[in-house]
């Protein structure tokens, strides 16, 4: 008899931000309930930022770590009591997940600040998954709980972990597909793996989806499935554009260029995984799971209309030398081992005989720890606030109008496809009224 296939499904957290979308996606795995499933989610609504600010609260020693815990604790034993009766053995699972976080914040703050946020915001994951897993059973969808750190393993290097490829499908071989051979599905939780040596790590901002693809890759499955807010792959994000369009099929290639260039709709590091086996990915709405949604995979060939992804929050570091030196290869080696370091994500680079330019996330610490390893050998002006704006198969009028108001900092052309600009919005200059002359 030939062994059911078996397919990853991947929540993120606008799909279970209250009691609501929670019922709305066991109505969507109802009509899934026959399928060797594997379930990823992500914590619920705006948890992970939350728990930062948890973080930032407990390594600044500002004493309100354990009252931002309280109102996002709070937060989700609300919805726990829209969906469970008071005798449901969820309250004491989630309540023996969140004292992890307090168990932390009854110490002094972590000298390692990346370890200390780990071990804080990966509760986020393992919380939600608790609360998803007890009512899927709860409602008749019998669903085993997994945790993630059991399956994942990675390097050392918190916030960023890197996957050991070969552990992890031992692992998942080991535990995982015995666990998708029992009747119903398995929950497990995006983001976050563990060290050789059993410390939680995670996978990088929004990195459920690449949970998802590791999962994909390890157990051989079939397809995967986002459920996402929008219908499916758009041009460019709705909430900045208007006239966005839905793309039906999409190449793993652009899908990686997209990705890689900012598009929000998946992470980073989600299609490779899926490349490299072949394995379909499917983006769909959790709002109107009947709609076809964008299908991702090798069959489909590269013609497109300009898409536009928009990354926010960028910081340009412009580096020279504090001799009458030129910028060159051993200079240029140096910056990059201290960028590895880091786990800086590189966005556009761009070089002189005098100069050398990044555009980097400024979204946490990473861009002034760069620049202070620097200063002993370099200037290094960090200019902040940028937008990078990448267009892929780019028409000029769409790069007029989408330079128009801002001043150019950087821009590059890649190939006939692609081009780069990192811009800053400029004022309007008006002319003053001066009383009688106007």
């Amino acid at each position: 008899m030939k062994q059911q296939t078996i397919h990853v499904f991947k929540f993120g957290g606008s799909s279970l931000r209250d009691a609501a979308a929670i019922r709305n996606v066991a109505n969507i795995l109802r009509n899934h309930k026959e399928k060797r499933l594997a379930i990823i989610v992500s914590a619920m609504g705006k948890t992970t930022n939350a728990l930062e600010t948890v973080v930032e609260a407990h390594a600044a020693g500002t004493g309100q770590a354990f009252p931002i815990l309280n109102d996002i604790k709070a937060q989700h034993y609300r919805i726990i009591d829209e969906l469970f009766d008071k005798e449901n053995e969820v309250y004491s699972a989630v309540n023996d997940t969140f004292v992890e976080i307090e168990w932390v914040l009854e110490e002094d703050p972590h000298e390692n600040y990346d370890y200390m946020y780990d071990q804080i915001v990966s509760v986020g994951e393992l919380v939600s998954s608790r609360i998803v897993a007890a009512y899927l059973n709860k409602v008749g969808l019998p669903t085993q709980w997994l945790d993630a750190r059991d399956i994942i393993v990675t390097d050392n290097i918190f916030r960023e972990g890197w996957v050991q490829w070969e552990e992890t499908l031992e692992r998942s071989a080991r535990i995982a597909r015995p666990m998708m051979d029992k009747r119903g599905f398995i929950l497990t939780q995006g983001f976050i793996g563990s060290t050789s040596e059993n410390f939680t790590t995670t996978l990088g901002r929004e990195g459920s989806d690449y949970t998802a693809a590791i999962f994909s890759y390890c157990l051989d499955a079939e397809d995967m499935t986002i459920w996402k807010d929008v219908p499916g792959v758009l041009t460019a994000d709705p909430r900045l554009f208007e006239n966005v369009v839905k793309l039906d099929r999409l190449s793993y290639k652009e899908a990686i260029e997209m990705t890689y260039y900012g598009a929000k709709v998946i992470h980073p590091k989600t299609i490779k995984p899926l490349q490299n086996k072949s394995i379909p990915l499917f983006v769909k709405s959790f709002i109107d799971p009947a709609g076809e949604g964008t299908l991702i995979s090798d069959e489909v060939e590269d013609n497109y209309p300009p898409m536009v992804a928009v990354e926010q929050d960028q910081c340009l570091l412009s580096i020279s030398t504090r001799d009458f030196s030129f910028v060159a290869e051993h200079h240029i080696s140096h910056i990059f081992n201290l960028v590895a370091d880091l786990r800086i994500q590189v966005n556009m680079m761009q070089n002189s005989a005098i100069s050398f330019s990044l555009i980097i996330n400024d979204i946490d610490d990473k861009a002034d720890r760069l620049a202070e390893l620097l200063k002993d050998k370099f200037k290094v002006m960090l200019d902040r606030g940028l937008e990078l704006i990448t267009v892929r198969h780019y028409q000029h009028d769409v790069l007029e109008n989408l330079r128009r108001g801002k001043i150019v900092l950087l821009e590059e052309k890649i190939k006939d496809t692609t081009v780069q600009m990192a811009v800053k919005d400029v004022p309007v200059m008006r002319r003053k009224l001066v009383p009688g002359k106007n």
